[in-house]
């Protein structure tokens, strides 16, 4: 094919995305779907003309070709911030939690390398977020349903235990009967603990924003030595004054230093408490 065929269809492709782009924001996404599929037809290896036509499928609920076009965008370009984000909604429509939250995963980190203060990092966060509580909640009801199963056996085994030694022995009924409550006030104690990680609670205040009072999703350290969450502090700057809002000092964005440690501390944290996940 000659440079100026390739080049003619290349211009007939953007063309075309333009219209598609008119279409989408219309609503008009069946049109709109249109428009990206012709543009795709002349120019396949195009990786936005495949995300942009899977957020038509998106907005339709078509999440299988949401998916077939994600896959197809990310393999023409593996840095696509979209096409690993709709991915991982598509995953996790099919109940793949562990798939779909590795994909948002990595649009989060791509996303924030890209542009930290960009609405669609936050949008990322709060889907990231939101699977993740929903796998921890599913995996939390089958502990729980598995440790009160164990506890009710443990328990009618302890029962048994005391009404066997109670009919061999006599004379110490009393002592007896007290043995079997301090080993079920025992038992209950044990039990009590393995549901401790489960059971929320308040996150550690060194874990959170100073300025959100949200726990840190990437955080960052002045040269003050106070933490913020990375995007706070970076809008802070741009629309409040180029100062440290605790110390008052002059701060400027090139000085903000990621905190590994207390990001470190917070995955830690969100690993063994799954429920701090949950946004209010």
């Amino acid at each position: 094919m000659s440079p100026a065929v390739v080049a003619s269809a290349a211009k007939q492709a953007e063309q075309l995305r333009l219209h598609g782009n008119r279409y989408f924001k219309k609503d008009r996404f069946g049109a709109a779907i249109d428009a990206y599929t012709e543009a795709i037809v002349l120019c396949p290896n195009v990786p936005i003309y495949w995300t942009n036509r899977a957020l038509c499928h998106r907005k339709r609920n078509e999440w299988t070709r949401v998916e077939e076009d994600c896959r197809r965008a990310i393999q023409l370009d593996h840095y696509s911030v979209k096409a690993h984000y709709m991915l991982g909604l598509a995953l996790l429509q099919r109940k793949e939690y562990a798939e779909g939250i590795k994909e948002l995963e990595k649009a989060l980190d791509l996303g924030r390398g890209a542009n930290p203060k960009s609405y669609m990092v936050e949008e990322i966060w709060q889907e990231l977020a939101r699977a993740k509580y929903l796998a921890w909640e599913h995996e939390s009801t089958k502990r729980s349903w598995d440790l009160q199963n164990l506890k009710e056996a443990c328990e009618a085994a302890l029962k048994e235990k005391h009404f066997l030694d109670a009919s061999q022995v006599e004379g110490f009924v009393d002592e007896n009967a007290k043995s079997n409550l301090e080993q079920l006030e025992v038992l209950g104690r044990v039990f009590n603990k393995a549901a401790e990680d489960d059971t929320p609670t308040e996150v550690p205040y060194y874990l959170c924003c100073k300025i959100t009072l949200d726990i840190f999703r990437d955080p960052v350290i002045t040269p003050s030595g106070f933490t913020y969450e990375r995007a706070v502090i970076l809008d802070h700057l741009q629309k409040v004054g180029r100062f440290d809002p605790i110390t008052r000092e002059s701060l400027y964005p090139s000085q903000l230093v990621p905190n590994l440690a207390i990001k470190e501390a917070v995955t830690a944290y969100l690993e063994k408490h799954g429920w701090a996940y949950k946004m209010d």
